[in-house]
């Protein structure tokens, strides 16, 4: 059983508690080196997200200190793999545990490219271009007019299909869904679950679903609570109703886990860290293949991360 995560927040909660320490669980944390190691999780993305609170003119130096968190804290001091290539990916160690710097939405650079392009140099490989609100690349889901992505946004997307570097429409408007569905194949839904199982505006319409999979992509389900299910209290069960929905509309392969933890306060009955994908594993082998659960658990991700290399 091997586990690779598309989404967490770590990084914001480090750099909003100080104490915090990955390396020895210490602090309110739901990812540490202990529960990826004994969850089996091999490839863990690590999301740079800037906090609301931060201003405007503070969030790039924001950004900045959490690349900072990620190189020391994550990679130094934990041991993890930078995986900035698939050959990283390919050539991790029995043990060994990758580590992917990702951007949640591109407020921090503003209407800069040079910004973009240092932080993709810093080990950038995944690139959210909005987290729910705008900014000056697109809309996200909840920004009531909808629109999609800016001319600036045009030139963001183009870098990164240059790059090869997933362009994540998780959290991105339904016209910037499509509008960057015509412009790279790069593209990627890194934590988002089935519309047609739970109707709410972070999840993903079928034709969404099968649109990216005739680009050969992958969605990361995901385990927040009210994006699973209207009861009151979610889990396994709940997840696994997105898997079969997606699964009967072609996606056995292009299925994948995006936890979200340390991104939200409440985990599903039986889901509360990286440890229990143990729990998960177990419960989708009573209903797939174990190649199957391999692919959804490692495999589809695994596959299509190709950026460039040397593209730092």
């Amino acid at each position: 059983m091997r586990v690779f995560d598309a989404h967490c927040d770590l990084l914001m909660k480090l750099f909003e508690d100080k104490h915090a320490d990955f390396v020895q669980g210490i602090g309110d944390l739901q990812v540490t080196l202990p529960k990826l190691e004994a969850g089996n999780v091999c490839v863990q993305i690590f999301a740079i997200y800037i906090p609301e609170k931060v201003h405007p003119d503070m969030q790039f130096q924001a950004a900045l200190a959490q690349v900072d968190l990620f190189h020391e804290r994550v990679i130094r001091q934990a041991g993890l793999k930078h995986i900035k290539t698939h050959q990283d990916i390919a050539t991790l160690q029995s043990g060994e545990i990758g580590a992917i710097l990702a951007l949640e939405g591109c407020d921090s650079i503003g209407n800069d490219l040079l910004k973009l392009q240092t932080l993709i140099r810093l080990g950038v490989r995944s690139v959210g271009l909005t987290w729910n609100f705008a900014n000056l690349v697109a809309d996200g889901v909840i920004e009531p007019r909808g629109a999609g992505l800016s001319l600036f946004g045009l030139e963001v997307v183009q870098v990164l299909s240059d790059a090869h570097i997933w362009c994540d429409v998780s959290h991105l408007s339904e016209k910037g869904f499509w509008e960057v569905l015509e412009r790279t194949d790069y593209v990627v839904a890194t934590h988002s679950n089935a519309k047609a199982i739970m109707p709410h505006v972070r999840n993903l319409t079928d034709d969404q679903f099968c649109a990216l999979v005739r680009k050969n992509s992958v969605v990361g389900v995901n385990f927040v609570p009210y994006f699973l299910t209207s009861d009151v209290e979610a889990g396994i069960n709940d997840i696994l109703r997105h898997i079969d929905h997606f699964c009967s509309l072609g996606g056995q392969k292009h299925i994948g886990f995006g936890a979200d933890f340390d991104g939200i306060s409440v985990t599903p009955r039986g889901l509360s860290g990286p440890e229990d994908y143990v729990q998960l594993h177990l419960a989708l082998l009573k209903y797939y293949k174990p190649s199957e659960v391999d692919d959804f658990l490692f495999g589809n991700f695994a596959r299509i991360f190709r950026p460039i290399v040397g593209v730092e």
